[in-house]
């Protein structure tokens, strides 16, 4: 599947909810492993606001990429944010999405007004 690029810089990204580890098999509570890296995975909950619009979004993170100084409502920078179209099969019913990903969460700024 396409990945595609997202380019935050003139977004505010707000922190909605604390990372928390990204649980692979719920009935057991496997947690998700990095593909390539076997790295475990964390998601954070963001309100991404761009051009007038938001959106509610869970950003998956390797643990490693999650940062000291997080703080629920404050503004996070997200590194390389990525989002994957996906689509499967579930139950019989077709499902499709998006999955966001970036390499880090770390903590931001407001982005400066723009002189009108």
């Amino acid at each position: 599947m396409r990945v595609i690029r997202i380019d935050a810089s003139s977004a505010t990204v707000l922190l909605t909810e604390a990372p928390a580890p990204k649980v692979r098999d719920r009935k057991t509570g496997e947690i998700a492993k990095d593909a390539v890296s076997g790295e475990a995975l964390m998601t954070v909950g963001v309100v991404y606001i761009d051009e007038g619009e938001s959106s509610l979004i869970q950003v998956t993170i390797p643990e490693s990429g999650v940062t000291d100084g997080l703080t629920v409502g404050a503004p996070v920078s997200l590194p390389g944010l990525v989002a994957r179209p996906w689509e499967s099969v579930f139950n019989g019913q077709q499902r499709h999405g998006i999955a966001y990903r970036a390499t880090a969460v770390t903590p931001g700024a407001f982005p400066m007004a723009q002189a009108g």
